[in-house]
């Protein structure tokens, strides 16, 4: 399965297509999955050093899926359903707009239009949220197989907004993580803890 950036969210309507900035594609943070899965997924007792600076490459994100596929076998199925999913819920949006009374025919055309323009680019950005939240299921699963309590990566934007995906799923599985900030030596890191035992 080929996974590659698409953009930030696209705001679509009859007057034109924008992007909402500070809603990137989660494609960017898969890099920094891959770096905590790695992580957590062998021997995790030994202290191993985080890259600062993730490559973004394709090799990365094939090995990510590679090593979800590992823990969740039924993965490109699963995506697939999921995005058979997401294709009706766009087909429903074209529905609805149709439907709308307040537009006249030609905004109407043009909102259209402007959805079908977008329509490979959101269900290739989808494709990768997708993905993104299943590598965050296979993390989790892993943690909570081998009971990691403790977790330190480098300070990072990236690092951090996995972590707190990660601890939404986590908590939503009853087990509770935080996230801190702590000094170190060479800076900053971030401190993930669970209360798992």
């Amino acid at each position: 399965m080929k996974f590659e950036y698409v953009g930030f969210r696209p705001v679509i309507s009859q007057f034109g297509v924008s992007f909402k900035q500070g809603k990137d594609d989660k494609y960017i943070y898969l890099p920094y999955a891959y770096e905590i899965l790695e992580s957590v997924k062998g021997d995790f007792t030994s202290n191993k050093k985080h890259s600062m600076s993730v490559k973004i490459d394709s090799s990365n994100i094939d090995k990510l899926f590679k090593e979800v596929e590992a823990i969740i076998p039924t993965l490109e199925k699963d995506i697939n359903e999921k995005l058979d999913n997401y294709k009706k819920h766009i087909e429903n949006k074209y529905n609805e707009i149709e439907s709308r009374d307040h537009l006249n025919s030609i905004d109407k055309s043009i909102y259209l239009s402007n959805l079908d323009a977008m329509k490979d680019y959101r269900i290739n950005r989808a494709k990768n949220k997708i993905f993104y939240y299943f590598a965050i299921y296979a993390i989790a699963e892993l943690i909570k197989e081998n009971k990691i309590k403790k977790l330190n990566l480098p300070f990072s934007e990236q690092f951090w907004h996995v972590l707190k995906t990660l601890q939404g799923v986590l908590s939503s599985q009853k087990v509770n993580a935080n996230i801190v900030t702590e000094e170190s030596n060479n800076g900053f890191v971030l401190s993930f803890t669970t209360n798992l035992s």
